[in-house]
């Protein structure tokens, strides 16, 4: 994504998205019953859950950047502009009611529920451009190492996402944890590019 228009455009639709949710929260603590039309996952959950959240999604990153450092990847790592950092923290809130709200298979058994957290994860996976790409010259396979290792990182941070959503320790269900864990990897990704350098520029 590198047209800061359209990157501004996301933005402002996530934060749409957020306040939309927020709303939703806002009216299941006041009351409202679950037949309103609730976002999925609009309910509180414990500061415990969300830093739960947060540190197994920094273990994953630490391993992902731990991988880099070992088989000499980090050099291939993307440029991200100040811009870019802000539209992926954005997305963080985005992704998760798409993804770990809507796309759930619920009330039809364990095996249908993990079932589709596999296959939710893997396309959320293959949506990241890690093994693909697509510019001015068309698309593209990047088959590459550094591709698969990303890839795998994104999709085991998908699970953890839904683990988030799904555990014990949060019985109410709320995307809050999973919002915790998903900004908690991105920020730290951003923090990464910062130091190795790969933070440049506005947009």
């Amino acid at each position: 994504m590198n047209d800061p228009i359209f990157a501004v455009m996301m933005i402002g639709l996530g934060g749409y998205f957020a306040w939309l949710w927020r709303e939703d929260l806002r009216a299941h603590l006041a009351g409202a019953p679950a037949n309103t039309g609730l976002m999925p996952g609009a309910t509180p959950a414990t500061p415990r859950a969300c830093l739960i959240a947060a540190a197994g999604a920094l273990v994953i990153l630490s391993a992902e950047t731990a991988g880099e450092i070992a088989f000499g990847l980090s050099e291939e790592q993307s440029h991200m502009t100040l811009l870019l950092a802000a539209y992926t923290l954005v997305a963080a809130i985005t992704e998760e009611i798409i993804f770990r709200g809507y796309l759930v298979v619920e009330k039809r058994g364990r095996a249908a529920l993990l079932g589709g957290v596999l296959g939710a994860s893997l396309l959320f996976g293959l949506l990241h451009p890690f093994l693909w790409q697509w510019d001015e010259d068309g698309f593209a396979l990047t088959l590459t190492p550094k591709g698969f290792l990303s890839f795998t990182a994104v999709f085991v941070a998908s699970l953890w996402f839904y683990a988030c959503r799904f555990s014990a320790w949060n019985p109410t269900r709320s995307l809050l944890p999973c919002f915790a864990a998903h900004a908690a990897k991105n920020a730290g990704v951003i923090a990464i590019k910062a130091a190795q350098g790969f933070l440049v520029g506005a947009w």
